[in-house]
């Protein structure tokens, strides 16, 4: 009798592809596998596709805006439409500053006037003009020949300039020696200049002062009326006057006088021009008069 031999649980292949078909073949014998888990409902898997898919878009698209196309960060907020500012005026310019007295300003004024710019020169002006005619100062210091000139040379802008030096007594002397005489428009400083001898000498000795005075009379206002006669009386007043030939017979500038003071003229101007009307009237005697004279003493025997 044979001996009862155990049944050996081995495997009938050998290679690995076939190894897991054998260990995984289910015997009929062997109970059950559990079942598998129930599926998702079609609602939730729906969802859950349609987000899936949504953010994946959503993050497509948006990662592909970004690097084709920046869009701004700023938050998006109201635009209103302010009005604008009202327009203020600019604003005034600084004003000039003054040299702290006559002398300093004096010096400043000729160094500009002598080597300055165009513009340099009508700042001296300027700065003149605000300085002196205002308020002209009585007692000045004697002011540098070279500014005179500079100043005479400017004489149709700076004709008040001018009168306001001529204030101080000495002052007009170097106005005279800078030829300030033949400046006929600046007639309120010409006048000034007849006060000082050599003022007087150098209007009586120029050919057309009378004329010119006298023309003023007819043309200008009280003041340059004022001026005129004032000038007129020194031409014809004192009595180197008396002793030479004037440049115009007194009957003629009398004439001029009495016109000129029918009009507008100021008081001072028809005191003037009443002092001016003897002393032409005195000349006219005394023109008359020599003559006469003259030919009586011929007359009489030796």
């Amino acid at each position: 009798m044979k001996p009862h031999q155990p049944k050996l649980k081995t495997q009938l292949f050998s290679c690995g592809f076939f190894r897991h078909c054998a260990q995984t073949v289910l015997s009929p014998t062997a109970p059950p596998p559990p079942p598998p888990p129930p599926p998702l409902p079609p609602h939730n898997l729906r969802n859950s596709c349609e987000s899936s898919t949504s953010s994946s878009s959503s993050a497509t698209s948006q990662s592909f805006t970004q690097w084709r196309f920046s869009l701004p960060t700023t938050p998006s907020t109201t635009t209103t439409t302010t009005p604008p500012p009202p327009q203020q005026p600019p604003p005034t310019p600084p004003p000039l500053l003054l040299p702290n007295n006559l002398e300093e300003l004096f010096h400043l004024s000729e160094l500009q006037l002598t080597t300055g710019s165009e513009s340099d020169r009508a700042a001296a002006i300027h700065l003149l003009e605000r300085s002196l005619v205002p308020n002209p100062p009585q007692d000045q210091p004697p002011c540098p020949p070279a500014l005179l000139r500079h100043v005479i040379r400017h004489l149709t802008a700076t004709t008040k300039i001018l009168f306001a030096l001529c204030l101080s007594p000495s002052n007009r002397r170097l106005a005279v020696e800078a030829g300030a005489v033949a400046a006929i428009r600046a007639l309120a400083a010409l006048e000034l200049m007849c006060t000082v001898a050599e003022g007087a000498e150098a209007v009586r000795a120029h050919a057309l002062a009378v004329p010119v005075m006298v023309t003023m009379m007819g043309r200008t206002g009280a003041r340059g009326k004022e001026y005129a006669i004032g000038v007129l009386a020194v031409v014809y007043g004192g009595s180197a006057a008396a002793e030479r030939e004037t440049a115009a017979p007194p009957e003629e500038v009398a004439r001029a006088v009495e016109l000129a003071l029918q009009g507008e003229c100021s008081a001072r101007g028809r005191r003037k021009g009443s002092q001016l009307l003897k002393t032409l009237q005195l000349l006219s005697d005394s023109n008359y008069e020599s003559p006469h004279s003259h030919i009586n003493n011929e007359d009489q025997p030796t």
